[in-house]
């Protein structure tokens, strides 16, 4: 069982919406490193209809911990951990088990990034698509101008993949295990398949009709005509080969040869751009991880073309101010300083972040003080419309669950945060005839004209517009927490178009400003504010009557939205033993050795 960073002690008092903090038990304790901090101040206790036991026990094992999206993934990666294997081996691992059992986001026709702590060093690998060289930067409008839906579902709608590059060039670095055997458990899997659960049947089926306009995803995920049921067992001997050629070339095994020639004729047959000198030509890339402080400890993220971690490190910023922990969890004015901090955030993520191949990123400005201290000099007691926040100044502007995360420690104090996306579930829905594996539909990403929201609802700009061999801006943000001894302290990331960025942030948050242990963490209600739409997302249910009116008396606009994110999460306890658990919002597992 779980030993907590904090015992969060619900009383019947806490009902009470403006409560007087100094009366309520316990205070706000140290930062948290290894060491429990004291129970929070809770100003609203968590709704009697909210989903999840926020004090259920989390697994926890001494050595090392994985936490995915799927059970036989975690499985894999805890294998490769038990025989030696660093995080890395289990990442890669984990990675292409993932493209097998859990084909609606794991993938290697996909892309994603990684953070890792190797050696007492972080790094940052960005394996994200890239537009083909034969794109172009009006490409998804119609004769009018306006977006089309070709960026969204076919042979269109598809950048070069990245996954496969990301995972070599990973293990070339850090990997201890010979490649092929960090492939074995994915070939074994497609090749000898396993049970359909509920989770990959509903997903079939809820996309069923679209999948059936593609042959080769009709005869992958529709067999006989009917879309798969739980239960049923699932082999793709197509996926397997092309598996085996990837053990046994290496990167060459999908980016020349077969695999390459099968993609490239699946673009022909559907008239998509990718060619085989696209594939050829693809390389993952290492950059410097974004870091900033928070509460005592340094975090890092992925820098550009992510903007999970120059995002989150804004709202850090100028959250850093404030202190939470004594306003009380999930009291109005905390929950409006958060919502506030992430629309100041966005506003600057969709202006100036994009590939930093191509644009010109103010990262150093966008980081520094004096930046953040004229964001937060714009907020106040109400809620300042998105339509008058500038991402300069902080006023004047202008015009579903998609992706996998999981989490990853080994015994040697190593850690890998990695994220990797199709972009929509099943991605552009085409299956490449004869190898198996589903493409993305990336190129959604990218902005097809500035000022108009994309799929996600994001408006973004010029910055992040189509351009050959350009990778498209993106929400995920794998995440690494530093104790403060240096050591992985809290590994974390999400899936959920631009929800994780704010759901990565809220389980660190809940973590550092409360000091709530693993468990309550991750299954705390969640809020999201994106600039715009100008409004507060919250969790169904995870927010009380009276703290939703506190809020609309402010000025905000809220609006339920089901789930916000699912964040696999890791996180040291004080006994120096590691507590993992999957995001229940999802299905998958965490376990440990």
């Amino acid at each position: 069982m779980t030993k907590p960073f904090a015992t969060i002690t619900w009383r019947a008092v806490t009902l009470l919406f403006l409560l007087v903090l100094s009366s309520l038990v316990g205070c706000r304790g140290q930062v948290p490193t290894t060491e429990p901090a004291a129970a929070p101040a809770v100003a609203e206790r968590v709704p009697d209809d909210w989903a999840y036991d926020l004090t259920a026990p989390t697994p926890t094992a001494p050595r090392g911990m994985v936490a995915t999206d799927a059970e036989r993934a975690t499985e894999v990666g805890q294998r490769i951990l038990e025989r030696g294997g660093n995080a890395v081996d289990a990442a890669v691992a984990t990675t292409f088990a993932l493209a097998v059992v859990y084909p609606e986001a794991g993938n290697i026709g996909g892309g994603g990034f990684m953070v890792t702590r190797m050696n007492g060093a972080t790094a940052a690998l960005d394996f994200r698509e890239e537009a083909p060289r034969a794109a172009t930067h009006d490409m998804y409008l119609n004769e009018h101008g306006e977006p089309t839906d070709s960026s969204l579902v076919g042979h269109l709608a598809s950048g070069v993949p990245g996954t496969v590059a990301g995972m070599r060039k990973a293990w070339e670095r850090f990997g201890s295990m010979p490649w092929k055997k960090l492939l074995q458990p994915a070939i074994e899997l497609a090749a000898e398949g396993f049970t359909v659960n509920e989770r990959f049947a509903e997903t079939v089926q809820g996309r069923a009709d679209v999948l059936r306009r593609f042959p080769a995803s009709r005869t992958l995920f529709l067999r006989g005509g009917d879309p798969l049921q739980a239960g049923q067992t699932w082999k793709n001997p197509d996926l397997a080969a092309t598996l085996r050629r990837i053990a046994g070339q290496g990167r060459a095994g999908f980016y020349r040869g077969k695999t390459a020639r099968l993609i490239a004729e699946e673009m022909e047959r559907g008239g998509g751009l990718i060619t085989r000198a696209d594939l050829r030509r693809y390389e993952a890339k290492w950059r410097a991880p974004v870091g900033f402080t928070y509460r005592g400890h340094r975090v890092y993220g992925m820098p550009p073309p992510s903007s999970g971690g120059v995002t989150m490190a804004i709202m850090g910023n100028i959250l850093s101010a404030y202190d939470l922990g004594e306003m009380g969890w999930h009291a109005p004015r905390p929950l409006h300083l958060q919502a506030e901090a992430m629309r100041r955030a966005f506003a600057a993520r969709n202006h100036f972040l994009g590939d930093p191949d191509y644009v010109e990123i103010p990262r150093t400005r966008l980081l520094s003080d004096e930046y953040t201290d004229r964001l937060r000099a714009s907020i106040s007691k109400k809620a300042t419309p998105s339509k008058t926040v500038s991402p300069e100044t902080g006023r004047d502007s202008q015009p579903t669950m998609h992706t996998t995360h999981f989490s990853i420690v080994d015994d040697q104090g190593n850690a890998v945060a990695l994220t990797t996306t199709i972009n929509f579930l099943y991605g552009s829905k085409v299956t490449v005839g004869g190898a198996g594996f589903v493409l993305n539909n990336e190129m959604n990403d990218f902005t097809a004209k500035p000022g108009e929201p994309n799929a996600f609802g994001l408006v973004q700009g010029k910055v992040n517009a189509v351009a050959p061999g350009k990778r498209p801006l993106s929400s995920m943000s794998p995440t690494i927490v530093l104790g403060t001894d240096g050591t992985p302290l809290l590994v974390t990331g999400a899936r959920g178009g631009p929800h994780i960025i704010t759901a990565a942030f809220q389980v660190l948050a809940n973590a550092l400003d409360y000091g709530f242990d693993l468990g309550a963490a991750v299954r705390a209600p969640r809020i999201h504010h994106q600039h715009l739409p100008d409004r507060i997302l919250y969790e169904t249910d995870g927010l009380t009557p009276r703290l939703v009116e506190a809020l609309r008396g402010r000025g905000h606009e809220l609006e339920q939205e089901g789930t916000i994110g699912s964040a696999p999460t890791v996180l040291r306890t004080e006994a120096g033993h590691w507590a993992g658990m999957n995001d229940p919002r999802s299905s998958g597992s965490a376990a440990g050795y």
